[in-house]
């Protein structure tokens, strides 16, 4: 297991950094419900995201929280979906890809054309996320992600709030200076339900075809699309496009 994963919670020093960053990120999503109504919080559902679910829940925010079922997600995700439920009494808005676009890009490349080039992944991605975070985002005025800057390198530099010109609305980035080991301080400390794959392995997670489980020492995303160079994994939905 990842050593972040289990955080010394009697360390004073992360105690502290953790009391102010969720302060901030409170504050944040507060005013971000306030003046860019309707909001919505991106929930992919891994551990980042379900560190911002909490804290909507608990502070009974008017953010509708939405997930995109690609119809390729490992089962542990779907598992987390129904604890959800459980838990929060939280049943997620789900956004599908449109058939015909699957359908199309399946026919033509295969059910697992992706692996072919980094055009026919990110066409993939396109169908699967994009178009529907496209949907889900339609008539909103601000989404809310879990990206942290240190994630990779193409999200060094991240800000807390910037404008999204592709979807045309505003995009905060609650947790962008957060660390991974604070992410799980807040996960250990106020009993958060996560994935399960988090224990297996697995930083972040995406599709199930298109995520692996990392070795000591790889970077974080270092799973995902793990075939294609760190300059292209991105899947499309925090890449601007023209």
């Amino acid at each position: 297991m990842n050593p972040n994963q289990t955080p010394d919670l009697n360390d004073p020093s992360l105690i502290a950094s953790l009391h102010s960053k969720t302060e901030a990120a409170r504050q944040l999503l507060r005013w971000t419900a306030s003046e860019f109504a309707p909001a919505a919080l991106a929930n992919s559902l891994g551990v980042e995201d379900m560190v911002l679910t909490d804290l909507v829940m608990k502070e009974k925010l008017q953010i509708e929280i939405f997930s995109l079922d690609t119809g390729r997600l490992p089962t542990e995700t779907y598992d987390l979906m129904q604890r959800l439920r459980r838990h929060y009494g939280l049943t997620l808005t789900l956004y599908y890809p449109r058939h015909d676009l699957v359908e199309s890009f399946t026919r033509v490349h295969g059910i697992n054309g992706f692996y072919e080039s980094v055009e026919l992944r990110k066409a993939c991605c396109h169908a699967r996320k994009v178009e529907p975070l496209q949907r889900a985002l339609a008539g909103k005025k601000a989404w809310i992600t879990g990206l942290r800057a240190e994630q990779s390198e193409t999200r060094s530099g991240l800000p807390a709030q910037q404008f999204d010109a592709s979807n045309g609305l505003e995009k905060f980035n609650p947790l962008a200076d957060w660390s991974e080991r604070e992410i799980w301080a807040y996960i250990r400390s106020n009993d958060v339900p996560y994935n399960r794959l988090h224990d297996k392995g697995y930083p972040s997670i995406g599709c199930a075809p298109c995520t692996r489980a990392v070795e000591a020492g790889e970077h974080v995303r270092a799973g995902r699309w793990w075939w294609e160079n760190s300059e292209s994994r991105e899947c499309g939905l925090h890449v601007a496009r023209n």
